[in-house]
């Protein structure tokens, strides 16, 4: 049902326009009383029609709405002119006539409150309508408002991933660095191990010339050093595989922080895909709501045109009362 507040908000669009089609005073006025009266049921006054108008000085609601109520008397007491006629004959057709046209005014006048309370209950079930189609667009943006905290959480756990990703990188740069050096290190061992094989050769190579010189003298310092060489070389060969132990190991972390970065790749790509279906989720429930909003406004709409339609059938039937023929 409609509010007070709302009614005096149609009343004066409707007097606004009405301003528009009549510049004339006078016009205006006239045009609001029958506004008032026949529309609304009110009975127009003076300072009513100022306070709804404020057009013109006080005496222009007054002068129009005595012209009002003087046109109303003059078409609920009609006289009949008919030169053959008695007076007495004439003056109770006159009044058969305003009675007819009296009672045709109340029957008009009950039409339109059937009307007003059809057009009441209408207002009711649209107002239904309305909080219904307002409820889900509620739901609705429950349900967006819930993707999209899904969403940004998804987004933190990405971000989270990314880093840990980067950090991983990070750490496998090192052991990269690592292994790089460990190669380095091993380059020296081997250039270590052929400075020393060719120093502990020149050695032998001289204490060869020396035993050949002195014979079974030097032989005791020939067997020292062939000892001292073959020391040499086995310190040379555990170094060698300590290097190749160290390569093994350092390979090993490397290819278990690719394995770990290949697995935190694949979560990211699994997040990146269920951020997009819970963009999908929410691009659905935004053009729910955008339906749920159409429909609402075309509900408005189809009540606002069934009340104007109703609204001006009863005019025209109120209309044609009011216009009786004359006897000829």
């Amino acid at each position: 049902m409609d509010t007070l507040p709302a009614t005096e908000a149609r009343m004066q669009a409707e007097i606004e326009a009405l301003r528009a089609q009549h510049p004339d005073t006078q016009d205006l006025y006239r045009e609001v009383c029958v506004l008032l009266f026949f529309r609304y049921g009110l009975t127009p006054t003076a300072n009513k029609l100022y306070q709804l108008v404020r057009k013109g000085s006080m005496s222009a609601p007054a002068e129009a709405l005595a012209k009002f109520w003087e046109t109303l008397r003059e078409k609920s007491r009609l006289r009949i002119e008919h030169p053959d006629l008695p007076q007495s004959l004439r003056d109770a057709a006159g009044e058969m006539v305003g009675q007819l046209w009296q009672r045709a005014q109340a029957e008009a006048q009950d039409t339109l409150a059937q009307l007003r309370e059809e057009a009441r209950a209408a207002v009711v079930a649209a107002d239904g309508l309305a909080q219904s189609a307002s409820a889900r667009a509620d739901a609705a943006d429950a349900s967006l408002g819930m993707v999209r905290d899904a969403l940004r959480a998804n987004q933190e756990r990405v971000t989270s991933l990314q880093s840990e990703l980067g950090r991983a990188q990070g750490e496998v740069a090192a052991l990269q660095r690592q292994l790089d050096a460990g190669a380095g290190q091993r380059q020296e061992l081997q250039a270590a191990l052929s400075a020393a094989q060719e120093r502990f050769t020149g050695e032998l190579e001289q204490q060869r010339a020396a035993a050949a010189a002195a014979d079974e003298r030097h032989g005791a310092e020939v067997r020292r050093a062939l000892l001292d060489v073959d020391r040499e070389r086995g310190n040379a060969a555990k170094l060698q595989k300590e290097v190749e132990q160290a390569r093994r190991d350092l390979a090993s972390q490397a290819q278990a922080h690719r394995e770990a970065t290949l697995q935190r790749q694949q979560q990211i790509e699994a997040l990146h895909q269920r951020s997009g279906e819970l963009e999908g989720r929410a691009a659905q429930l935004l053009e729910q709501r955008d339906q749920l909003s159409q429909e609402l406004q075309a509900t408005r709409l189809r009540l606002e045109a069934v009340g104007g339609k109703r609204v001006s059938g009863v005019r025209a039937a109120k209309g044609g009362a009011t216009k009786p023929s004359r006897a000829p």
